[in-house]
Parts: structure tokens; C-alpha cells; sequence
């Protein structure tokens, strides 16, 4: 009986993996722009119709980006920062190997009004700081950002000019903290979010929500949400003890 091992593979499959291990091994790490067709073509010795089909097939699972202008690069996972650490979606969007563009879509300052609050934001909030707005990744939507700010907790964010700089930016700049909390879900679009996000009412978004405080108070509470399927979680971890 014939092993698996030994069945010959194809240039294409040959090429698909072991783009794939290099990816997976981080020999190739988020970001990184992988050889051109043409030099992958001579070096498989082979035509670059057959290197665009691996590559192809590689960038609908998730693992490349491609891009006309600048090449093809190892996809971060973009949702992998966002969920497991703070991070600044404008790196999210380069790591990806993409231009980064935001825009400011609403911001108002007052007190707190209780019973309009989604049942996470903190109740310790009062006079707040309320803003929308839109990261975008090579001018297409890549997240919705709604951000509830404490100002008695950060009374400089009153005074800030958020139409060139995104608020959670500003943030991870200007504000220590010590600790956060999140959740992470799952969300059809509303026609309001599938317009903003320009994708179908209705259509699978992922969704988190993270409250983060100081040593002295709560300091923001921020809802970030991203069309679905554009956006995978992943993560590494061993067995426990």
C-alpha cells in the first residue's frame, strides 16, 4: 500500500505548502512581503500562472493580502491584538501591509444619561466624553469604533482634537493603565452598522467590548466592531499544568 508521504505532489501543492509552513513557522512573520510571482515562477521552475493559483488559493484562507501597488504580504490575524491585548488599530491595518486612513463620524460631551448606557459601560461614568468613528484599511471600512471616555478620569481628553487623531490612539499614547476586561461576540449588522461598515444588513460581524481603568478609576469603555468575514481569531497555547 502506497503511503500518503510517498504520493508525488504537484508544483501547485508544493508551493501551497510550504508557502503555508513558512507562514505557520513565522519564518514568514504578519507583514512580511513574500517573493514576487516571477521570482517565485523561476525559482519553482515553473509559470507564474501556477504560482498566482497557489497564491490565490492561500489569500482566500485567510494567510496572504494582496495588494497591485505593493505586493503580497503574510496577512496578520487581525483580530488577534485586538482581542487578546490593547492594541492601536492603525498598526493592526499596516501590519497587514495596508494603508491606514480613519474619519470622525460623531462626538458629543455631557453627562452620563443611565438608561440610554449599554448594560457593560461602567456606571461609575458621569460626565463623558462620546465619540464614533471609522478605521479604514486601503479606504475600505475595516472597524467601527465607539468609544465612551471618563473625564473626571482623564480630564485632558476634553480639550483633545480627535479629527486627525483616533481616540484610542490617543489613549495608549497619553494614559497609563493596569487592568482590562472584554468580551467578545458575535453581531448581525443593523442597517445603520452594515452602512457605516458598507457591508449587507445583517451580515456576521465580530464584536468586542473592553472597559479599561487606572489604579484611581474606570477610564474608558470602547465597542469595536469588524465586518466578519474579514477578520479571524487565533491564538497559540499549550496544555495546562
Amino acid at each position: 500500500m502506497t503511503k500518503q508521504t510517498d504520493i508525488p505532489r504537484s508544483l501547485h501543492q508544493r508551493i501551497l505548502q510550504e508557502v503555508q509552513e513558512k507562514i505557520i513557522s513565522g519564518a514568514w512573520p504578519p507583514g512580511y512581503r513574500i517573493p514576487f510571482e516571477t521570482d517565485m515562477a523561476r525559482d519553482y521552475g515553473c509559470s507564474r500562472m501556477t504560482v498566482n493559483k497557489a497564491l490565490t488559493q492561500l489569500t482566500r484562507a485567510g494567510l496572504l493580502v494582496r495588494n497591485r501597488k505593493t505586493g503580497t504580504f503574510v496577512k496578520a490575524p487581525q483580530s488577534l491584538s485586538a482581542a487578546m491585548e490593547i492594541s492601536d488599530i492603525q498598526q493592526e491595518v499596516e501590519r497587514a501591509g495596508k494603508a491606514y486612513s480613519y474619519r470622525l463620524l460623531e462626538d458629543r460631551s455631557g453627562k452620563v444619561d443611565v438608561e440610554t448606557l449599554d448594560p457593560l459601560v461602567p456606571r461609575s461614568f458621569c460626565h463623558v466624553r462620546q465619540l464614533t468613528c471609522l478605521h479604514l484599511a486601503d479606504e475600505h471600512p475595516f472597524c467601527l469604533e465607539q468609544r465612551i471616555i471618563n473625564i473626571e478620569a482623564v480630564p485632558d481628553v476634553a480639550k483633545v482634537d480627535f479629527t486627525t487623531v483616533s481616540p484610542g490612539h490617543w489613549l495608549l499614547q497619553q494614559v497609563p493603565w493596569n487592568a482590562a476586561e472584554h468580551q467578545i461576540f458575535a453581531y448581525a449588522a443593523t442597517d445603520e452598522t452594515s452602512k457605516i461598515l458598507c457591508i449587507e444588513s445583517g451580515a456576521p460581524c465580530l464584536v468586542i467590548e473592553r472597559t479599561t481603568r487606572n489604579q484611581n478609576a474606570d477610564v474608558t469603555w470602547a465597542r469595536l466592531t469588524y465586518p466578519g468575514d474579514r477578520h479571524r481569531l487565533f491564538a497559540s497555547f499549550t496544555p495546562s499544568e
